[in-house]
């Protein structure tokens, strides 16, 4: 047997960065307690296993010391009087999948000869009107108020989002695991989402492992970025956060996107108690089609909370929407959902440039993340395109 020499630190670092606890690596590798004592070396078949297992390159593992990983991408996360973020190899590696779906479309835009989109980057943030360049969001996605009316729910509300992010040449991805992974479940509290801007493939990314309420503002955040051409990783919360001037931009742009301030001043019952404060938001929160938590947000942009007041009650609705969400998840259609993990635009391009020859199969698959023909025909046929 071929043995290979690795120092213990790699091996504890690997582990800690992968998130996995100690004790379910010593049941899945018996002698990994002698691999970080040095009494015992793993063979190369053995590493190759454990790298697997803890979502790490093996060549890191033949390295001197841990190696400094960064974000390829400006990192917007940091909270007021908080250190660097978290950076777990699932981000990374979710990061990864999608700048390789973005460097594919941009080349089959190019190849199809299509026209830059002119939304991209077509105001200057801090510098442009809050008011204009939401109203100029919602005229380009074609979401306004009326239309968000004659549904039923806010999440039909997001449904339509979505789509009409699409339908204009942006590429929306959900997703609540590391491409098709249902192990790797991706963590909201380390980021909620991010923007690859470009002015060919415009790419969001949505945490779909948080809540559809999040989700919400989160996407109306990142379409904020993508207008300013700014490419980045959020922790998009309702929240003002002073320390970034372009993320505290952003959310406002997505605060008046999803509930025009003139608007919610009309309609806000001035007389109501505070004690009825809970049946006010959900009202509103009907009326515009939107999550309580963005209707929270807005009643504090108008001054009727506190700063303390709304981060008391907007921990307080946030509680109840993720037991409301718990309450309803389902697996779904798994084909359906690959459509909305992938984005449809994107999964048509690349089935139907596959099928002319274009395109290989093998990248193809790499691309969607799958491994069956059979389930990338499924997939073809989910976004419209004879297989």
């Amino acid at each position: 047997m071929n043995y290979v020499a690795v120092k213990p630190t790699l091996l504890h670092w690997a582990q800690k960065r992968s998130g996995q606890s100690v004790q379910n690596l010593y049941k899945k590798f018996p002698k990994l307690k002698l691999w970080e004592t040095g009494e015992a070396k793993p063979t190369l078949k053995q590493l190759e296993k454990f790298a697997k297992t803890v979502h790490t390159p093996i060549g890191y593992l033949f390295l001197d010391k841990p190696p400094v990983e960064r974000i390829p991408i400006p990192d917007f996360r940091k909270m007021p009087n908080m250190g660097q973020m978290n950076l777990s190899p699932d981000l990374l590696d979710t990061l990864y999948i999608c700048q390789r779906r973005q460097d594919w479309y941009r080349d089959y835009m190019r190849s199809m000869k299509e026209e830059s989109l002119d939304f991209i980057g077509s105001v200057r943030p801090l510098a442009s009107n809050i008011i204009k360049t939401a109203e100029n969001i919602r005229k380009v996605l074609n979401f306004s108020i009326e239309k968000r009316n004659e549904l039923t729910t806010w999440t039909s509300a997001l449904r339509l989002f979505i789509e009409q992010a699409n339908s204009v040449g942006i590429l929306v991805m959900v997703n609540g695991i590391v491409g098709n992974n249902t192990h790797r479940k991706l963590n909201p509290k380390e980021f909620r989402g991010f923007a690859l801007s470009d002015s060919l493939a415009p790419l969001i990314f949505i945490n779909g492992a948080d809540t559809k309420a999040a989700q919400m503002f989160t996407i109306a955040h990142e379409l904020a970025h993508l207008w300013i051409n700014q490419t980045g990783v959020s922790d998009a919360q309702a929240l003002i956060i002073p320390d970034h001037e372009i993320e505290s931009w952003c959310n406002k742009v997505a605060a008046e996107l999803l509930v025009p301030l003139n608007l919610i001043r009309q309609l806000y019952g001035n007389t109501i108690k505070k004690l009825d404060l809970s049946d006010e938001v959900q009202r509103l929160a009907k009326h515009f089609k939107v999550s309580s938590l963005v209707i929270l947000r807005r009643i504090y942009d108008m001054k009727k909370l506190t700063a303390k007041e709304f981060s008391k009650q907007y921990e307080i609705e946030l509680k109840k929407l993720k037991v409301i969400q718990k309450k309803n998840k389902g697996g779904g259609d798994f084909f359906l959902t690959l459509g909305v993990r992938v984005s449809p635009r994107f999964t048509r391009a690349l089935v139907s440039h596959t099928l002319e020859g274009h395109t290989s199969f093998r990248e193809s698959f790499q691309l969607l993340g799958i491994k069956k023909m059979s389930t990338f025909k499924k997939a073809g046929k989910s976004v419209g395109v004879k297989v």
